[in-house]
């Protein structure tokens, strides 16, 4: 029963477990020709020693996993396969799990950045007209910002003589595309205008906004209206 437990743990699981492993790295990796090579060299150097313990046990009725001479040997094979395992791990890691990570991060990132800025793209208070339009702007691009402000400046001088206000709130907001230095978000708001002496509108407005990754910051870039078909 002993011998039967050190075959398999040394001369089966061991072997065994390398080569998964580096067929697992194989796979995160997306199998590129110099993985391929690699790969086709270290398992074939494992069916080899697989071969070797096999013509042993043939010969002399011993393998690695029952020699009681060749503790040494048993070391180094556990060493390989747990270096192979630990390898499969950390690339799995890096490959998959910290990709993943970030995404969903720069997800609610560009998200948040993108509702608040429509938020204040659509607020306007007459008592103080230029603060909503700084709080969009201080979410843009530098070279973007300043082209912002003139955009909307003659706009807000206009609602301010008319006394008008307006507000703005998110009913939902979607990611559109997502790439490493570039975002696209869909903001759906409810939009509600009032004026002295009339009635209060309420609208639904649609944008979306673009943005870019600067600095490791995203930033906006535009922001244009969503128009309905």
């Amino acid at each position: 029963m002993r011998n039967l437990a050190r075959v398999l743990a040394f001369d089966v699981a061991a072997p065994v477990a390398a080569a998964a492993a580096l067929l697992g790295i194989g796979v995160v990796l997306g199998w590129p020709l110099w993985w391929v090579s690699a790969c086709s060299m270290l398992c074939l150097l494992i069916v080899e020693g697989i071969v070797v313990n096999f013509v042993l046990y043939r010969r002399d009725s011993v393998t690695v996993g029952t020699d009681d001479d060749g503790p040494g040997l048993r070391l180094a094979v556990v060493g390989l396969a747990t270096a192979a395992a630990v390898a499969a791990v950390v690339v799995g890691y890096t490959e998959w799990t910290l990709p993943d990570q970030e995404f969903t991060r720069d997800s609610a990132e560009v998200v948040r950045i993108a509702t608040a800025v429509s938020e204040a793209t659509a607020t306007f208070t007459p008592a103080d007209p230029t603060s909503s339009i700084d709080k969009a702007a201080s979410f843009m691009a530098p070279e973007r910002a300043g082209a912002f402000k003139s955009e909307f400046g003659k706009a807000t001088s206009d609602l301010a003589k008319k006394n008008i206000s307006a507000t703005a709130q998110a009913m939902s907001a979607g990611l559109e595309a997502l790439g490493p230095s570039a975002a696209s978000v869909a903001v759906v708001m409810r939009g509600t205008q009032s004026q002295p002496g009339q009635q209060p509108s309420t609208a639904v407005l649609a944008l979306r906004v673009g943005l870019a990754k600067q600095d490791d910051r995203w930033v906006v870039l535009d922001i244009s209206p969503i128009n309905a078909r």
